[in-house]
């Protein structure tokens, strides 16, 4: 018989236990373990979750579910807190601007791909206007009468140039 513990699997009778992988943000803390693994009250929980500074998941009756995102960021607003002195109003203002940092950085990785893609694109543009310019290019000949370049040398048995 399999009984759930957490984030184990125990069958009932065997000594051995099944670890299951759960997502890094997927609420699965109630408020007191979330709070106990954040190493905090839970009435300091619910303080910094009445000021926006962590949003829980609810279950479908409406119960409070931490993930481990949001106990690591508890233990950052602790740490901001505790250690480095940052009142609620600068530790909302430190982590609005790490947000804003990440999404800046996602949006300067999309613009960099852009940029690659682009620039193969007109290498490859370039180097067929070269091969066409060649191709197409012409010389005076008796008379002034023009003769394409690749039509000399062809006559002439010279080699094509590569690139």
């Amino acid at each position: 018989m399999a009984r759930r513990d957490g984030a184990r699997v125990r069958v009932e009778g065997d000594q051995s236990v099944a670890r299951v992988r759960v997502s890094a943000d997927r609420g699965v803390f109630m408020i007191s373990v979330a709070a106990e693994l954040a190493q905090m009250h839970p009435q300091t929980l619910r303080i910094y979750e009445a000021r926006g500074l962590i949003e829980p998941k609810r279950s479908p009756k409406g119960t409070r579910l931490y993930s481990q995102e949001d106990v690591q960021r508890l233990r950052r607003i602790q740490e901001m807190t505790a250690e480095l002195g940052l009142n609620l109003a600068g530790v909302e203002r430190v982590l609005d601007l790490e947000e804003q940092i990440e999404a800046l950085h996602a949006r300067l990785q999309e613009l960099e791909h852009v940029a690659l893609q682009a620039e193969a694109r007109l290498a490859e543009e370039l180097e067929q206007l070269r091969r066409s310019y060649r191709a197409e290019l012409t010389v005076p000949y008796r008379g002034g009468a023009l003769v394409r370049a690749a039509d000399v040398r062809a006559a002439l048995g010279v080699p094509k140039r590569r690139g």
